[in-house]
C-alpha cells in the first residue's frame, strides 16, 4: 500500500474536493489530527465549516465506506448524534486521482462540542441509552464488508502484520503469546453480532449543550454490542465496574442487553491490543507512523505489548 499519494495531496487538489455543486472555498485548510485518514477542516464561501476526509487508499472497498456512509444516514434518520457525510451532487462519496491512484473522499459538516474523558453518572446514563438505540438501528440489517469483530480480522491476521516488522529477539515470544491468547478467545465469542461501532472511546465523543455526539466510525464493523459498552468504560477497577453497571441498567431501558457477554471484556480487551499493533505495523512504511511510534522497532515496545498481553485475566 502506498503512502506517497497522501503527501501529493496539494492544496489545489483539498479545494477541488469540496469545490462540487457550484459551492467555492475561501482557501482556508486546517490539518486534522488522523493517522489513518487525511482530514482537514476546510471553509466554503458561504461561511460553512466542512471537515474533508480522505481515505487510505487500500483500507476499504468502496462497497465497505457506502456501508459506513449508510449506517450513518441511518443514524442521523433515527434521530440519533452521529455525524453523517453531506451529500454533494447527489453522494456522499466521490474520489480524487492523485498520481494515478484514486483516493475516495466525503465531506462532513463541522461540528462543535467537547471531549470529556470521565462522563459523571448523569452523562454514562444518557450514554447508556444512546448506544442502545444505536445497537436497535445497528440490528437492523448486517453490514456485508466489513469484516467482523472476531480472532480472524482482530487477531491473526493483526499478529501476520506484526510478525513482520517485530524485531527477531522478541518475535517467537510475542508470537506464542498472542497464539496461546487466540485459542482460548474463540470459542467464547457469542454467536450474536450486529453493526457496532467498535472504537466507541471517549475520544470518539464530543459533548455540546444537548448531549454527546459520536464521531469517527471508521471502525465500524460486525461485533458483539459489548464491544461498545465496555470501550465507553474501560477500566477495570470497582469503580469502573459500578460505572459500566450504571451505563448498562440505562441501556437496559431501552434494549436487552446480555450481561453474561461483560465476561468477554478481557479478550475484547486482549484482541484490541493485538490488533493495534498490528496497525502499526501494516502502517509503518508511512513516515506518520514511525515519527509517532518511534521505539515500535525496538525490544522495549514488544517486551511491553507481551507484559500486556499477559496481563490480560482470560
Amino acid at each position: 500500500m502506498s503512502t506517497e499519494t497522501f503527501y501529493a495531496l496539494t492544496p489545489d487538489r483539498l479545494l477541488h474536493a469540496v469545490e462540487v455543486g457550484g459551492r467555492r472555498a475561501t482557501g482556508y485548510a486546517l490539518s486534522l489530527h488522523s493517522l489513518e485518514n487525511r482530514v482537514y477542516e476546510m471553509e466554503l464561501e458561504d461561511g460553512e465549516r466542512v471537515v474533508a476526509k480522505f481515505y487510505r487508499p487500500g483500507r476499504w472497498s468502496e462497497a465497505a465506506l457506502r456501508e459506513e456512509h449508510a449506517f450513518l444516514r441511518e443514524l442521523a434518520d433515527a434521530e440519533l448524534p452521529a455525524v453523517a457525510p453531506l451529500e454533494i451532487d447527489g453522494e456522499t462519496l466521490r474520489t480524487i486521482e492523485v498520481e494515478g491512484t484514486a483516493i475516495w473522499c466525503a465531506v462532513f459538516p463541522k461540528v462543535r462540542g467537547r471531549p470529556t474523558e470521565e462522563p459523571d453518572d448523569e452523562r454514562l446514563a444518557i450514554l447508556g441509552r444512546l448506544l442502545a438505540r444505536l445497537h436497535d438501528v445497528g440490528a437492523a440489517r448486517p453490514a456485508l464488508h466489513r469484516g467482523r469483530l472476531d480472532v480472524e480480522h482482530y487477531g491473526r491476521r493483526p499478529l501476520e502484520h506484526a510478525l513482520a516488522v517485530a524485531p527477531g529477539g522478541v518475535r517467537d515470544r510475542y508470537r506464542d503469546v498472542v497464539l496461546r491468547l487466540l485459542d482460548a478467545i474463540e470459542p467464547r465469542l457469542p454467536a450474536e453480532s450486529i453493526r457496532v461501532h467498535a472504537d466507541c472511546h471517549a475520544g470518539n465523543l464530543l459533548w455540546d449543550g444537548r448531549g454527546p455526539l459520536f464521531l469517527d466510525f471508521d471502525d465500524f464493523t460486525m461485533g458483539p454490542p459489548v464491544q461498545d459498552v465496555w470501550l465507553l468504560v474501560s477500566g477495570r477497577d470497582a469503580e469502573a465496574t459500578q460505572q459500566r453497571d450504571l451505563l448498562v441498567e440505562a441501556y437496559e431501558t431501552m434494549r436487552a442487553f446480555d450481561r453474561r457477554t461483560l465476561s468477554l471484556i478481557e479478550p475484547l480487551r486482549a484482541l484490541r491490543i493485538i490488533r493495534y499493533a498490528g496497525w502499526i505495523a501494516a502502517r509503518y512504511d508511512d513516515p506518520a507512523f514511525r515519527r509517532a511510534f518511534p521505539d515500535y522497532t525496538d525490544d522495549a515496545y514488544w517486551q511491553r505489548e507481551i507484559a500486556a498481553l499477559q496481563g490480560v485475566e482470560l
